[in-house]
């Protein structure tokens, strides 16, 4: 059984700084491509950022130069590395995986089986 689980998220001032992770069982870590999304109250589902089987990483444009993804496969570890947050990334954040590449599709919440939790990211002005 697949199973993903968030941790890391919390309240900070907008410049500050967070760092998420997610921890994954129950599959091949590195044969699933792995993605952060996030929902605002009222607002859709959407996709932060994802990383491939390679480790080749896509962006939002929104988080871009700010937000890091990376993986540890021997780990199963997915982190999102959050610097200079501000206010509009307030969110929940989740998880998401889905076996194997994510291709250019990755911002398409529809094809991921698989989310954790989330975890709340609060940025004050």
């Amino acid at each position: 059984q697949v199973q993903l689980v968030e941790s890391g998220g919390g309240s900070v001032q907008a410049g500050g700084s967070l760092r998420l992770s997610c921890v994954g069982s129950g599959y091949t870590y590195s044969t699933y491509c792995m993605a952060w999304f996030r929902q605002a109250p009222g607002k859709e589902r959407e996709g932060v950022a994802s990383i491939d089987l390679d480790g080749s990483p896509k962006y939002t444009d929104s988080v871009k130069g700010r937000f890091t993804i990376s993986k540890e496969n021997a780990k199963n570890t997915l982190y999102l590395q959050m610097n200079t947050l501000k206010p509009e990334d307030t969110a929940m954040y989740y998880c998401a995986a889905r076996y194997y590449w994510c291709g250019g599709g990755w911002s398409n919440r529809l094809a991921y089986t698989h989310w954790g939790q989330g975890t709340q990211v609060t940025v004050s002005s």
